[in-house]
């Protein structure tokens, strides 16, 4: 079945889209407002684009809620040029899912989901304690693409739980950090568990062997 999808309603767009691009990481936010509220919020339009530097980028789609129409974290970040993201694991779903809550503005949604702050090294955006992984950033752009932001920011401060990485080497335990992601539909998500691995073969490699 074949779609052109400038032609979808937004609602159609995302249902497909969402479907399709699978799994979508989990960047837990967390933001301060110019008063010094802390926010709080996941986004699956989120990925890793780079690593010279280290380059992440967040899609925030408008709020219905207030005049200009930027949800809190969209404002906090064009307000302070700061933000750190979380990653969330299969333990931390429920309340990674309560701080999605459309919480009036102003609320802080770690006390609302009895999570913990933590100070950051390099920027003013606590951490959530209870994560094993917290990438503080700070603002590079933001691109405004309709009632889209994609907002690039460089990882300044990488903080990962000593359970998970061995220093020496700098290998992380993906399977036993258990890190989950977006699936299809309002509420589905995935473990990133089942893994399997396929060497990437070179040029010099495949003329030997083409098949």
């Amino acid at each position: 079945m074949e779609f052109n999808v400038q032609q979808l309603s937004v609602r159609d767009r995302h249902k497909l889209l969402s479907s399709v691009v699978l799994p979508r990481p989990i960047a837990w936010v967390t933001t301060i407002s110019p008063h010094g509220e802390v926010n709080a919020a996941p986004f699956s339009f989120f990925n890793l684009m780079g690593s010279d530097p280290a380059i992440v980028v967040l899609g925030i789609g408008n709020s219905d809620r207030g005049a200009d129409h930027m949800k809190d974290t969209a404002r906090n970040i064009e307000s302070s040029k700061e933000f750190v993201i979380q990653l969330v694991t299969e333990p931390l779903a429920v309340k990674m899912n309560q701080t999605s809550t459309d919480f009036p503005t102003g609320v802080n949604e770690l006390e609302m989901a009895g999570l913990t702050s933590s100070p950051s090294v390099q920027v003013k955006p606590p951490r959530i304690a209870e994560s094993p992984v917290h990438m503080e950033c700070r603002h590079v752009s933001t691109v405004e693409i309709g009632n889209t932001r994609v907002i690039l920011g460089e990882v300044i401060q990488l903080h990962i739980a000593d359970l998970y990485i061995d220093p020496a080497t700098k290998h992380i335990d993906s399977a036993k950090l258990g890190v989950i992601g977006r699936m299809h539909g309002g509420g589905w998500y995935a473990r990133t568990t089942d893994l399997f691995e396929l060497d990437r073969v070179s040029y010099k490699d495949w003329s030997k062997d083409p098949k």
